[in-house]
């Protein structure tokens, strides 16, 4: 090889080089998003300085409820909408690998033992060929497909884990307040049965005053139907808690037979409503799980845009093959039965009716609508964690009205009871006190059950306690155990995210 050749084989090597620096298509930078400074409902927190869902902390354990701890913890390992997100994360990892095997040659091997017959200038000949040759061949990545390809399958394997913690997360949550319903229906239950037991001891002294001709039959029929009525309402709460129950069952990942949750004596409920700290506004974007998926999907759009625009440059493949051929088997080894090849070609396609084109558009226009999507996704947190920010709010003021009207119900109740018991007041006014202190105390256990599903439903709102942390090297490290965290890296982050900007912004 001489001066001249050496020189054009430098100068190509150090062109492909060069060339294989760059990438098509726009890199990625995260839409801008402007949250508000601070929540429009005022929480049980301080605004300026607001404090985080403790990540390390199972936050479903504030409810104070050892059996409820179990049974979420039985979800996780046993969901089987969990582990279809873990298959799904598997498969989005597995994606992402396969991107990744892009950048590495490709080596095979063949072994071929053949015989035909040729014509040859002193006639027809027979004759045996065998043959073993390993081939190799490798395309650079020069305009950077396989790079956006990879960029966009960890993106993808990334919003995947996001969906399983997403999925987790919605898991944990439904099982919670299903629980925690359940337990609201005992104490609802234990309630009718206690007033049964009231009505009870009004019916027979309803039954005394009639003997004594002090009524009529007509306030014995009161009495009876207020007491049958009580115990209907009871036997229909068998129905709500049976239900409940079963999806218990189903959250754990068991059939409805293999689950019984044992009622509890209302001084045993242990149901305590937790304090739930929210975070600012802003911290949505990293703590919960939806978001993050939405967002990492914007990232692997805009990875495809590269991928399609990469289809307009022309590809180079190097190939390389060496072997032995041989009629006889004992020849293989000799030199003169050696072969070799090397060889590098270039191709582009000149015309392809608009289909490259197409690709490109289509890559832009899915890109587009997971930018909305993102962008909606953040509106929708913002709305659900003020949505149930409200509902708390709300619904501490109508617990001091409710139990304000428990205790004037209660005091009307005695009061039209002794009056009956006096004969300065008809069964009319006892069945009308009696009904309306009732329908106030089943109000003030219903309020305690939305107020706890609403303290369940902030916390899925703000992500109950995960991080985007999390998702880093999600898209290479393996997926552990049923329940467990995914493995991380708290130090890696996303490239190219840090800096937010405009979505609307040109991508070429």
């Amino acid at each position: 090889m001489n001066a001249n050749n050496c020189l054009r084989y430098a100068a190509l090597a150090v062109t492909l080089l060069s060339l294989a620096g760059c990438a098509s298509g726009p890199d990625y930078k995260r839409p801008a998003i402007s949250p508000p400074a601070a929540y429009k409902e005022k929480g049980p927190w301080k605004p300026a300085q607001p404090k985080d869902v403790d990540a390390n902390q199972p936050w479903w354990t504030g409810y104070g409820d050892a059996d409820l701890n179990a049974l979420v913890a039985q979800a996780n390992a046993a969901s089987q909408d969990i582990r279809i997100a873990e298959a799904q994360y598997r498969q989005a990892r597995a994606a992402a690998q396969l991107a990744r095997a892009g950048f590495a040659p490709t080596l095979g091997a063949g072994v071929s033992v053949g015989r035909g017959r040729a014509q040859t200038t002193t006639g027809p000949a027979t004759a045996d060929s065998n043959g073993v040759v390993l081939d190799a061949g490798w395309e650079p990545d020069i305009w950077g497909r396989v790079r956006r390809s990879v960029e966009a399958g960890e993106a993808r394997a990334q919003a995947s884990a996001a969906d399983l913690a997403a999925a987790r997360l919605s898991i944990q949550t439904e099982l919670v307040q299903n629980y925690l319903q359940l337990r609201i229906t005992d104490a609802q239950k234990d309630l009718l049965v206690h007033t049964a037991q009231e009505y009870g001891r009004a019916l027979a002294l309803t039954r005394s005053q009639q003997a004594a001709g002090i009524v009529t039959g007509a306030d014995v029929a009161l009495a009876e139907t207020q007491l049958q009525s009580s115990n209907a309402q009871a036997i229909d709460l068998d129905v709500q808690r049976t239900q409940l129950e079963h999806a218990i069952a189903f959250l754990t990942g068991r059939a409805p037979a293999d689950l019984s949750i044992a009622a509890r004596p209302p001084d045993a409920l242990g149901l305590v409503l937790p304090d739930v700290p929210a975070s600012l506004p802003s911290r949505l974007l990293e703590r919960r799980p939806d978001i993050a998926a939405a967002e990492r999907r914007v990232a692997a759009a805009n990875a495809d845009i590269g991928v399609a625009k990469s289809a307009y440059f022309p590809s180079l493949t190097l190939t390389a093959s060496e072997g032995y051929m041989s009629a006889i088997f004992s020849q293989w080894a000799d030199a003169p039965s050696r072969v070799w090849s090397l060889g590098a070609a270039l191709a582009a396609t000149l015309f392809d009716g608009g289909a490259r084109r197409a690709q490109t558009d289509a890559a832009v226009a899915a890109y587009d609508a997971a930018v909305a999507q993102y962008k909606r996704t953040v509106l929708s947190g913002l709305q659900e964690v003020e949505d149930n920010l409200a509902a708390l709010r709300v619904l501490s003021e109508e617990r001091a009205r409710q139990d304000a009207a428990v205790t004037a119900a209660t005091v009307a109740a005695r009061a039209s009871l002794a009056q009956y018991r006096a004969g300065t007041a008809t069964y009319i006014a006892v069945v009308t006190s009696q009904a309306m202190l009732l329908a106030n105390r089943r109000s003030a256990v219903q309020l305690l059950g939305r107020r706890l599903a609403a303290s369940a439903a902030l916390v899925k709102a703000l992500g109950g306690g995960w991080s985007t942390a999390e998702l880093a090297g999600a898209a290479v490290n393996p997926v552990r155990g049923s329940g467990d965290r995914l493995a991380v890296n708290s130090n890696t982050r996303f490239a190219n995210k840090s800096a937010p900007v405009d979505s609307t912004a040109p991508r070429n």
